[in-house]
């Protein structure tokens, strides 16, 4: 029988460290990497130009930037979900995006999904912190979700043949919409089930983002129903390119044929079975399929170049195998966001499970044979038409099914907004008993009209950005706190100039007016003022630094007299007055951040930056001879190459050689 039970793994892990405490008012920085060049757009079929140029995010808010992890591993228990019959057992991890850790398949002993070693945050997310490994559920916008290290709720449901069904949602914040997951075996079943819901409570329609992504050990071939692909790199081009050899005839569905990192998203005919498989020299391994709606499948490779192996080192640990990702998602591409209207919802259902294919055939050079031969497998042992009766059954009596026993519990934020709009979510509840701290405020408000102004000493709280959240702010009474908050819904809405104005005002009475100084330089910078910017975060981080100094503490809670702020503003400062060649003011806040902050790679960096622009380049070199990890390194970063040149003509060592596009 299928049972559904809590358990601990232990694992060598970084600890997510705190959230950065200031406003995350700019646009993603994985934004560049997934850009398209605008003679490339204009290219593209209407409808996928149309859905790459839709509702791209301008900010990430509300959600906070997840930067506070380092690159110290330590034996660290997390709490686990295992649903388990006599044929799969899966492992999920509920407190980290409700992530399935392991797909191990018992009568092989085979493990289906690359299974990570080690959790290792990297700056991966769209708001930051991601990690390697498994299968994870995105949602929002391209990329990898905001709730990729952040807890979900979890609890048992009856799944349609009866057994115990395992269910995970959340409010996703950046779209501002709820969905849910729902994982079950059926007995004596070789597959996962996997069903899907997003809903959009609202009465205005909103840009929806999937992509259920798989890791797969990198030394098989990946096949899918496609005889051509829209390949993306990393010089924003999006290209349609024959499947399974390119113009140079090397076949692509190899990972170890690339040399650099890319994304190929396979284009399915309509029609179709949806599918995709990652098989070994055996013709063994997993195979992903769904019901129609999640139209999209893609495989993503790190490349054989020095860069893509390094980024593989880097999420895991030397000497631990590569991985390639298999992914599934909503529209064509991971680019495009469709529409979801206004009180409606998508849906679908997935199936993973174990595949054994003739190696003759689907590890062939013949592509026709090859696909034809998986796709003969697939349906000896999962028929299409058992995967859309398991999902008629799951929606029409189980997706609305309310939870039994609960197993984890997520953030409070659903709650705040089930409260303010009334929403009925069957099978999705969001008690009011999750709210917590972040959230009372906003409840006061909700209950009040007034925004209570923070504790004194204590930073700002978390924001809020929605139309119905701003429209109570602009009729709460006026004060630093509720005008600090007012402006970042205006700035989030597009109301740049009006958020500037309410930051003007709330420094007036302010008695910590760094938070205020901070969206204000912000402001500056993404207007194409930097020295004004520059002087504006110069001022945040001493006013800081001021009322950190009175309180006589710099401890790293994120309060007023945190080192976490003191930090992440004096990173901003040093950063931006390097940009306009105010090398002496960077050296002064350099020499006031806390000791703690100042031995981090990504300070270490800063340092460099700073003894080069001093005219000391040797001892800029000597930093790096030292030794340093920036541990949130962002993807696609060129930093650290194009520092070492302007050191030395020397080769840039591999422990800084993290590039992903083609080059020396």
């Amino acid at each position: 029988m299928t049972t559904v039970r809590r358990a601990v793994l232990t694992l060598p892990a970084a600890p997510l460290g705190p959230d950065n405490p200031l406003p995350a008012l700019r646009a993603p920085a994985r934004a560049g990497a997934h850009a398209v060049d605008a003679r490339t757009l204009a290219g593209l079929p209407r409808d996928m130009a149309r859905g790459i140029g839709r509702a791209p995010l301008r900010s990430l808010l509300p959600v906070p930037l997840r930067d506070g992890y380092g690159r110290d591993r330590v034996p660290t228990d997390l709490d686990t979900i295992v649903i388990e019959n006599d044929r799969l057992r899966v492992t999920v991890l509920p407190g980290l995006g409700g992530r399935i850790h392991s797909l191990h398949h018992k009568p092989t002993g085979r493990e289906l999904v690359h299974r990570n070693p080690v959790l290792q945050p990297a700056a991966f997310a769209l708001n930051g912190a991601w990690f390697a490994g498994g299968v994870e559920w995105n949602i929002g916008a391209t990329g990898h979700g905001a709730l990729s290290c952040s807890p979900l709720h979890a609890a048992t449901v009856r799944a349609p043949d009866g057994g115990p069904m395992l269910r995970l949602w959340e409010w996703e914040r950046l779209r501002d919409l709820p969905f849910q997951v729902d994982l079950w075996l059926p007995e004596d079943s070789d597959f996962l089930y996997v069903g899907v819901r997003i809903r959009n409570p609202h009465e205005r329609p909103a840009p929806v983002s999937w992509w259920s992504n798989t890791a797969v050990p990198e030394d098989r071939r990946i096949l899918a129903p496609a005889d051509a692909a829209w390949h993306h790199g990393y010089e924003r081009g999006l290209d349609r390119v024959p499947v399974p050899a390119d113009d140079t005839g090397t076949d692509r569905t190899y990972p170890l044929n690339s040399g650099h990192a890319a994304d190929w998203f396979y284009d399915l005919p309509d029609g179709r079975r949806r599918w995709i498989a990652a098989l070994d020299a055996d013709g063994t391994g997993l195979v992903q399929t769904s019901t129609d709606a999640l139209r999209g499948r893609k495989l993503f490779v790190w490349g054989t170049g020095r860069g893509g192996r390094r980024w593989q080192e880097w999420l895991t640990e030397p000497g631990a195998p590569g991985y390639a990702e298999i992914q599934a998602g909503l529209a064509r591409t991971q680019l495009e966001h469709l529409e979801l209207p206004g009180e409606a919802e998508f849906s679908w259902l997935e199936a993973y499970g174990p595949l054994a294919a003739d190696p003759a055939a689907a590890l062939g050079d013949d592509w026709t044979a090859a696909r034809t031969d998986v796709e003969r497998a697939l349906d000896g042992a999962l028929p299409r038409t058992a995967v859309d009766a398991a999902y008629t059954a799951w929606r029409e009596r189980a997706a609305d099914a309310a939870p039994e026993t609960v197993l984890a519990a997520g953030s409070g934020w659903g709650a705040l907004e089930v409260l303010r709009g009334g929403y009925e979510l069957p099978g999705t509840p969001f008690p009011e008993s999750t709210l917590g701290p972040e959230q009372e405020p906003w409840r006061a408000l909700l209950r009040t009209g007034v925004l209570p102004p923070p504790a004194k000493g204590a930073g700002p709280g978390a924001p809020l950005v929605s139309a119905p959240w701003r429209d109570m702010l602009e009729t709460a009474p006026a004060g630093p706190s509720t005008e600090y908050h007012l402006g970042i819904a205006q700035w989030h809405a597009g109301d740049r100039a009006q958020a500037v104005r309410s930051w003007e005002r709330g420094l007036r009475g302010a008695d910590a007016s760094w938070p205020l100084l901070y969206c204000l330089a912000v402001a500056d910078r993404e207007e194409g003022h930097p020295e004004r910017a520059a002087e504006r975060f110069a001022e945040a981080f001493a006013d800081h630094a001021d009322h950190a100094g009175h309180a006589g503490h710099a401890d790293h809670d994120g309060s007023a007299g945190g080192g976490t702020v003191a930090a992440a503003l004096g990173r901003e400062a040093v950063t931006a007055l390097l940009a306009i060649g105010r090398t002496d003011r960077a050296r002064q806040v350099w020499t006031r951040l806390p000791e703690e902050a100042r031995g981090r790679g990504a300070f270490r960096l800063l340092e460099a930056r700073i003894l080069l622009a001093e005219g000391r380049p040797d001892a800029a070199r000597a930093v790096f001879d030292e030794g340093f990890e920036v541990a949130d390194l962002g993807e696609g970063a060129e930093t650290l190459g194009e520092l070492w040149a302007r050191l030395t003509d020397a080769p840039l060592p591999d422990a800084y050689e993290f590039r992903m596009r083609p080059g020396p």
